[in-house]
């Protein structure tokens, strides 16, 4: 499987019904401005995915072939059964800073972003697949098939967005990587 054709998939099925995926939502309604909101959140995301690249890239440099093969089964099967819990917007979430779409867009999506199941799943790919720009392009692309449409269409849009299937078919998805690489399916 291609590293970019993987993490692109993965990360888009991965992000609807995410809280990034919720916030882009709320910038939309509150800024009305879906270019710099756009733009914010493709930056953020770059700099997000890349700095959980390399990380993940790092981690293969520390361990052994097999216990990074166990270490990916186990980090797929987590964010598989991650993907099946709903998210919510907290509300200090909902506030973003008083500075304009594009820069309320970058410092949110960017903190936002650390920790959620997307970076995990970004470190976990980087450290399966390479090259690395590949990873990074993909998750970042995955990442803006689910957020632009719902910045550009508002909310009319993300209320007909079948959020369970979604959460399902992401776990599914999470899940046979995770069985792939338990049975050797390891990139060269």
């Amino acid at each position: 499987m291609d590293a970019l054709l993987v993490s692109t998939f993965a990360v888009a099925v991965a992000e609807i019904g995410d809280k990034t995926q919720l916030l882009a939502l709320v910038l939309a309604a509150r800024y009305r401005k879906p270019w710099p909101i756009i733009a914010g959140i493709l930056v953020a995301t770059v700099l997000n995915h890349a700095l959980a690249a390399w990380f993940g890239s790092l981690v293969t440099g520390w361990v052994s072939p097999e216990v990074l093969r166990w270490g990916v089964v186990l980090s797929f099967a987590a964010v598989a059964a991650w993907a099946l819990v709903p998210d919510k917007l907290d509300e200090d979430e909902v506030k973003p800073p008083r500075f304009g779409a594009f820069v309320a867009t970058l410092i949110a999506f960017f903190i936002v972003e650390i920790g959620d199941k997307t970076q995990v799943a970004t470190v976990v790919l980087a450290a399966q697949y390479s090259p690395l720009w590949q990873v990074i392009a993909g998750t970042s692309l995955g990442m803006a098939i689910a957020n632009v449409p719902v910045v550009l269409l508002g909310a009319r849009f993300a209320a007909k967005l079948p959020l369970k299937a979604a959460r399902y078919a992401a776990a599914a998805i999470f899940a046979a990587l995770a069985v792939w690489v338990a049975v050797g399916g390891l990139p060269g």
